[in-house]
């Protein structure tokens, strides 16, 4: 069978692709002569498999698609803390080009807003965003020279926000240093399916979906998806949220990426803008994706469904007692989920001396679920039972290793069924 994906997607286009309002960025000279006509669809799952449908080898600068992934590589390389000293989180309301500053600071009001995006390369140099790119994309990007030089020449404006940026202290480079090596960094080529990997990766909670690479820790990708969900469509931030409801950033090259945390992403490429620099077919496309595919992040969803658990009772030691329950954990062990089993044990305590936690079809286990686990592992014991746990996946070892139970628990972890 083939799949009927990449005929849905070829559908989507087909919907968005009559629309020629917009105009092209002909501010800077080389993006004036791009072909209006392109347009391209990619989708990309967490794990790696690409659909692309339309001109998908069009190749076009990054432009402001690469705030996201520069804030990502220097969250990782300085810290929150750092980073939050020179740029903010707030959003602007304003046009990406405005010299958006704190009155009382003078920092940047946040990393997706030019002045905020030159001060955040200010914390990186080339070689970095080069090698940084390439872990984001799965392969070497390269930089149209072109491209570059002609957004220098028409540079003044971000000229003049890198000199007010200094005259804060917020950089200490040379602003035309700083501006020079921002342009550079929105000038690599990518394809749309280029565009699609990387935000993936974010999705992906910085896990590159086709090297398997770690590029940035898991809390810098949800910083990252948490500032382009308010800020990253720039003025029309609010009205790209309630319509298509996921992070964001687009380009003025015509590139518009889009994150679905934990499940994928996907990139639109159609170079004509509208008045706030955005794809007008990009919009399009993405609005269709997420009403077929509900991606919006507040779509309500059904009622949380506790964790499944049955319970068996063994006679473990062949005294003909049933002296042991054993507890089938299934599905997702996070709040709703070890919450109910909690209250089912407290609303009727076992009385069992031993009690099996099978984890052996367990999907996943968020860190909330995890503790919460433990502690009911570790009261339940101290109640006088003893607990053992079957992890085959090792799916309780936190970030920290080998689980613990705490105080005074009783208990053993068992990994194989």
């Amino acid at each position: 069978m083939r799949t009927p994906l990449p005929d849905y997607l070829a559908e989507v286009l087909d919907t968005c692709r009559d629309d020629e309002s917009g105009t092209l960025a002909d501010y800077i000279p080389e993006l004036a002569d791009a072909d209006p006509s392109t347009l391209a669809l990619t989708v990309c799952t967490i794990d790696g498999i690409l659909y692309t449908v339309g001109d998908g080898d069009a190749e076009v600068t990054i432009q402001s698609i690469s705030k996201p992934f520069a804030y990502a590589l220097a969250l990782a390389d300085h810290g929150l803390d750092a980073v939050l000293e020179k740029v903010g989180v707030e959003p602007s309301g304003e046009a990406f080009n405005e010299i958006s500053l704190e009155s009382d600071t003078g920092r940047p009001l946040n990393p997706m807003i030019n002045a905020g995006a030159i001060t955040v390369h200010s914390l990186l140099d080339d070689e970095r965003v080069r090698t940084g790119f390439a872990a984001f994309a799965g392969r070497a990007l390269t930089v149209d020279e072109r491209v570059m030089n002609s957004e220098i020449e028409t540079a003044d404006r971000n000229r003049a926000i890198a000199y007010m940026l200094r005259n804060h202290g917020i950089i200490d480079v040379d602003p035309p240093e700083a501006v020079a090596g921002y342009t550079r960094q929105c000038s690599y080529l990518v394809t749309v399916a280029d565009l699609a990997a990387m935000v993936t990766t974010l999705a992906n909670a910085g896990v590159q979906p086709h090297t398997g690479e770690r590029v940035v820790p898991r809390w810098v990708a949800r910083q990252a998806l948490s500032v382009m969900t308010t800020c990253g469509m720039y003025d029309a931030a609010g009205d790209w949220f309630t319509t298509v409801g996921i992070p964001a950033k687009s380009g003025v090259s015509g590139g518009l990426v889009g994150a679905v945390p934990g499940k994928g992403g996907a990139a639109v490429l159609s170079p004509r803008l509208d008045a706030h620099g955005n794809s007008v077919r990009g919009i399009k496309v993405f609005e269709r994706l997420s009403r077929d595919m509900g991606m919006h992040l507040l779509d309500s969803p059904p009622p949380a469904r506790p964790l499944a658990h049955t319970t068996a009772m063994v006679d473990g030691d062949g005294d003909g007692n049933q002296d042991t329950a054993v507890f089938e954990l299934q599905g997702a062990v996070d709040f709703p989920g070890v919450e109910r089993l909690l209250r089912d044990l407290a609303e009727q305590p076992p009385s069992n001396s031993t009690l099996v936690l099978d984890l052996g079809h367990v999907s996943e286990v968020r860190d909330v679920g995890r503790r919460m686990l433990l502690e009911g592992v570790r009261r339940l014991s101290l109640d006088g039972h003893h607990i053992i746990l079957i992890d085959p996946d090792d799916l309780l070892e936190g970030p920290e290793g080998p689980i613990e139970v705490g105080d005074g628990g009783d208990a053993e972890v068992v990994r194989a069924r």
